[in-house]
C-alpha cells in the first residue's frame, strides 16, 4: 500500500480504503483472540509456551489500524461538511 496522506487521496479512495482496513482489521483481531485463547488453553493443560506472546506483541497492529480506520472517518467527515 502506497504511503499517501489522507488529504491526497479522493473520498471514493478513503471510503474503500476504510472498508478494507475495517475487514482486514476485524480478522487480524479475531484471529488474535483465538490464538490468545489457544495459547491459554495450552498453557493451562500442558505448561507455559511461549506462544502466549505472539497476540500480545502483535495487538499493536491492531491498535495502528484502529487509529488509522479513525483518521480516516475524520477526514470523511471534514470534506462532508465542507
Amino acid at each position: 500500500m502506497k504511503n499517501e496522506k489522507l488529504t491526497e487521496k479522493t473520498t471514493e479512495e478513503l471510503k474503500k480504503t476504510e472498508k478494507s482496513l475495517k475487514a482486514i482489521t476485524g480478522i487480524l483481531l479475531g484471529t488474535l483472540i483465538v490464538l490468545f485463547g489457544l495459547s491459554l488453553y495450552i498453557t493451562f493443560t500442558k505448561g507455559f509456551t511461549p506462544l502466549i506472546i505472539i497476540p500480545i506483541a502483535l495487538l499493536p497492529i491492531g491498535i495502528v489500524n484502529f487509529n488509522t480506520i479513525n483518521n480516516i472517518k475524520k477526514e470523511i467527515n471534514s470534506r462532508t461538511k465542507s
